[in-house]
């Protein structure tokens, strides 16, 4: 059975999600202490999915986390342009709010949750993949709710034994 190594994917600050990763190398990562964080189940990066919540973790660089990080994992094709792919993990910090064209998880009447870009337009909130063949989801305000913002990316990859 192939190895599976993972690869971790720092968000850098202040510049656009498809430009902002930064692959923290092996070099780093043996002074980087890894941290165990919650994961908590799954997002769609597609089609809205039913909110349902998983008890696991997984281990990341301390450089990934802060004060309420926690890991989904991505099912889905909706973000590739952002460099998030489907079985990827993850990472996110817990805020309550988004700017502008921020990648969020985002619930949807209390019920589902997905990961795309938010825009606030003036008739509601457009949620927009990161892939050119998926449409945007239009929602009222009220309808929606940000339960964080993605800081980084675990890649599991596969090399032959």
């Amino acid at each position: 059975m192939p190895e599976v190594i993972p690869q971790f994917l720092h968000r850098r600050p202040n510049l656009p999600l498809a430009e902002a990763w930064e692959a923290i190398e092996d070099d780093d990562l043996n002074r980087d202490e890894l941290v165990e964080v919650p994961l908590l189940g799954r997002v769609s990066a597609g089609l809205p999915i039913e909110a349902c919540l998983d008890a696991g973790s997984i281990h990341v660089p301390s450089r990934m986390v802060r004060r309420n990080t926690y890991a989904l994992k991505v099912r889905g094709d909706s973000m590739i342009d952002c460099n998030i792919f489907d079985g990827d993990v993850i990472i996110i910090e817990r805020q309550e709010s988004a700017e502008n064209g921020e990648t969020a998880v985002v619930m949807i009447n209390d019920q589902e949750v997905t990961l795309k870009k938010l825009y606030i337009e003036k008739s509601g909130v457009r949620l927009q993949p990161a892939n050119e063949s998926m449409a945007p989801i239009y929602l009222k305000n009220s309808d929606i709710q940000v339960l964080g913002l993605v800081m980084g990316v675990v890649r599991q990859t596969g090399l032959a034994a």
